[in-house]
């Protein structure tokens, strides 16, 4: 044998042979069979050319070949599961860089950064609030966060989460006596605009009350702003999903009548499809998955005991 290397699954076989000095019991402590142990410890007996066992007796001892070349493999298998080891803390830690709509970074992502910190603290997370879509190319981001269909074919995509359009508001607006009983009473309210998003009519439509003047009402830049407003009981906000999950649940905000707008688009995980198995950027993306789950069975149990809707 010139020139090449040993079969990496034979070195093991022979390794674990070494210790045990029975083919049966390091068949047991690599989940193969006591035949595959003996073939692969064959196999590299033949590449050698010489004995690495003496076999007599149902008994198993190493020549001298085979005992002067243990320490050799077993430096080999530590320092690889020291190096592998070593790289992985490197690729699960250090700075992560995720792009993100300033929406999505202050009412989804500001507030579990704590959370995330805790399980990982190895993991440096750079939140890039931005509204441009990046490229992954050109900046110096690992993954983004995109508001849109989902179609990019160019890179790795996990949706996050299903999105509706509904109207929400203060409980503290609705306990200062104002009428919400039905959608019709949202003529007597305060609309609350994002500047981007014109759904207020067709959600009124929907809802059986197109005859709403769905212009009247201040605008905001982001609807984050929107929905910060609603929180103060400035109005009533058409929000998003994702957008709104955070202060349903602490009781912030409350879900107005049972009348939800699918909306066109969601939100995705994206990254580059080269990098998409990286362990950092994996850690993160089953990170936001779980997140966007627990939010998703958080608002169906308020939904099913009417705690996040008001309506006849």
């Amino acid at each position: 044998m010139t020139g090449r290397l040993p079969s990496l699954n034979a070195l093991r076989a022979f390794e674990s042979a070494s210790r045990h000095l029975s083919f049966t019991r390091a068949a047991s402590e690599l989940n193969v069979t006591q035949g595959a142990i003996s073939h692969h410890v064959k196999a590299l007996e033949a590449d050698f050319g010489f004995p690495l066992f003496v076999r007599e007796h149902q008994t198993l001892r190493l020549t001298a070949a085979g005992a002067a070349y243990v320490p050799v493999v077993r430096e080999a298998f530590d320092r690889l599961s020291l190096g592998t080891a070593d790289f992985l803390r490197q690729e699960r830690a250090g700075k992560l860089t995720v792009s993100m709509s300033p929406n999505f970074a202050s009412k989804w992502m500001i507030h579990r950064l704590g959370r995330f910190a805790e399980r990982h603290p190895d993991l440096d997370l750079r939140i890039s609030p931005t509204v441009h879509r990046v490229d992954f190319l050109r900046e110096d981001v690992d993954m983004a966060i995109r508001h849109g269909d989902g179609r990019w074919p160019d890179l790795h995509v996990a949706r996050l989460c299903v999105e509706e359009f509904f109207p929400v508001c203060s409980p503290r607006l609705l306990e200062s006596g104002i009428r919400m009983a039905r959608p019709s009473d949202l003529g007597h309210a305060t609309l609350l605009h994002d500047a981007g998003w014109r759904n207020w009519p067709e959600w009124l439509a929907a809802a059986g009350a197109p005859e709403i003047d769905a212009s009247r009402g201040p605008s905001f830049d982001y609807l984050s702003n929107a929905i910060d407003a609603a929180v103060q009981g400035q109005g009533v906000a058409l929000a998003r999903t994702a957008l709104a999950a955070a202060d349903l649940l602490q009781g912030r905000l409350v879900r107005l009548f049972d009348v939800r707008l699918p909306t066109p688009f969601a939100y995705f995980i994206v990254c580059p499809k080269a990098v998409a198995a990286k362990p950092k950027i994996a850690t993160f993306r089953e990170w936001l998955l779980a997140e966007a789950a627990e939010d998703a069975e958080g608002l169906a149990r308020l939904a099913g005991h009417g705690g996040s809707e008001r309506a006849e």
